[in-house]
């Protein structure tokens, strides 16, 4: 790895992340808040002033005007490495509000991550750091490499190592032969997503300024609401089934969508043997779910459907909101959406987990072993929208959905051994490996991660960066052949 090259890319991001920090500065000033423009100018001054510095101590960083040739070691370390910063960066604010600084990193990553579990334990704080908390989500939903991408010109050639590095996937997905140009396009569907969505909230009752918040977090299928219920404190059918058909679309390929919106084409969506296979999984697992509401617990049709899908569709996609404090269901109902909390979103959305695409892979693959256990002269090959998937991306499937469940376990057995509690173990690691945010018991969906131990809450901030960035960089850093570093 050329150090140049890595603290070039580290700079410019540094600098661009303390432009966007300063946007919350313009909400305080708004509702008259002064004393939380502090905050922000100095996480913003930081992180400029990094940038400046690095580029000030390595003079080789600034006379570097392009990353054209950048290596695929140096991207996965800078995507990781960018990730940290700007977790640590998007911390300092919430240190001005007598956060420790592991609950100040651990919000701040669960915002960027699009996790949404919270160490919030009241509301009490001004409408700038609410806003900043949504708007994390919303520079991480998409990825903060992409967004680079799209606006930097010293990226635009660079950009194809990092972007695939920072949203890896089963294969390579995008729509134009450049890369920049499918950043650019999927910023545009996800702003005017969130705009269209802030704009039915709104007209539907919903405060303004929540509104702006909860469209920041859905779209991002991060799930911070400044409502300290969530969805289910807005106590709004309509709002709830706003917030669903959002979360569903944030959890689909954002590539499929614009192509969609490209033809008008709605029935493309069901060309897609991936969001087909979504689509199976939510109506299944939220059936299963409405019928033992109705008997478990009594819930009339309308609202046992509502809430199972709500549900379902939150874990699934990783977004994390609730519009039912589902702790309270029954153990049969419980059961159900761990399941589903394993599932994921699609390959290009904005949700976390394993992936739709990866299942499917290994659904098929399985078929294929059972065939050949009777016909083994059988040459089968294993295909996602009739394209044939090459061996060796089955082979990294498999790889990584084996180490997903690994470094799952690992983080499971020795969260239950700190708290002594096996339903934290269990709930609170798939919750941050899978971005999904809320866990079950006393880390439920209305409750705070705050009464963990510290070192666990340490371990679900490494969990939930390791999840977000799919663990390839993480597990590619224990190889001792990536720390050559020269000039």
């Amino acid at each position: 790895m050329r150090l140049t090259y890595i603290l070039n890319a580290l700079s410019l991001i540094m600098s661009y992340i303390g432009i966007f920090i300063l946007f919350p500065i313009i909400v305080a000033l708004i509702y008259h808040d002064l004393y939380s423009v502090l905050p922000f100018l100095c996480a913003s001054i930081l992180a400029v002033g990094g940038g400046f510095l690095i580029r000030k101590l390595y003079p080789d960083v600034a006379n570097l005007d392009n990353l054209n040739d950048i290596k695929k070691s140096e991207a996965l370390f800078i995507v990781a490495l960018s990730w940290v910063i700007f977790g640590i960066i998007s911390a300092i604010p919430y240190l001005f509000y007598k956060f420790s600084f592991v609950d100040a990193l651990f919000e701040a990553v669960s915002g960027i991550t699009t996790t949404g579990a919270t160490i919030f334990q009241n509301f009490n704080y001004p409408k700038a750091i609410f806003f900043w908390r949504s708007m994390t989500h919303w520079l991480g939903g998409l990825g903060i490499i992409v967004l680079f991408v799209a606006v930097l010109p010293q990226f635009a050639v660079a950009g194809r190592q990092m972007f695939f590095a920072e949203t890896p996937g089963p294969t390579e997905d995008k729509f134009t032969p450049r890369v920049q140009s499918t950043a650019v396009l999927l910023w545009k569907l996800y702003f005017g997503l969130t705009v269209l969505m802030t704009i039915l909230l709104a007209l539907v009752g919903m405060p303004l300024f929540d509104a702006v918040c909860n469209a920041l977090a859905t779209i991002s299928a991060g799930g911070f609401s400044p409502n300290s219920q969530s969805i289910m404190g807005y106590h709004n059918p309509t709002i709830t089934w706003i917030v669903l058909i959002f979360m569903f679309f944030a959890g689909s390929s954002f590539n499929l969508q614009y192509k969609v919106f490209q033809k008008r084409n709605p029935l493309l969506f069901f060309k897609s043997e991936e969001f087909r296979f979504y689509l199976y999984v939510v109506l299944i697992m939220s059936g299963l779910i409405t019928i033992v509401l109705v008997g478990d617990h009594d819930y009339n049709a309308i609202d046992a459907v509502r809430h199972s899908l709500f549900q379902v569709v939150s874990l699934m996609t990783s977004t994390g909101s609730a519009s039912v404090d589902f702790v309270d269901w029954s153990f049969s109902a419980k059961i159900l959406l761990f399941i589903t909390m394993f599932f994921g979103s699609c390959a290009s959305s904005a949700g976390g987990g394993i992936k739709m695409t990866r299942w499917l892979l290994i659904f098929k693959s399985m078929k294929n072993e059972i065939i050949r256990i009777l016909h083994p002269n059988a040459v089968l090959n294993v295909k996602i929208d009739n394209n044939v998937v090459a061996p060796e991306v089955l082979r990294q499937v498999i790889v990584f959905v084996f180490f997903y469940f690994i470094f799952y376990a690992l983080c499971a057995i020795i969260i239950s051994l700190i708290e002594q509690n096996y339903v934290f173990g269990l709930t609170s690691s798939i919750a941050a490996l899978g971005n999904v945010g809320p866990g079950f018991g006393a880390i439920g969906p209305m409750a705070s991660f705050n009464i963990l131990h510290t070192s666990t809450k340490c371990i679900l901030i490494l969990g939930m960066l390791v999840g977000r960035l799919e663990l390839i960089p993480f597990l590619v850093m224990f190889q001792k052949d990536f720390w050559t570093i020269r000039k």
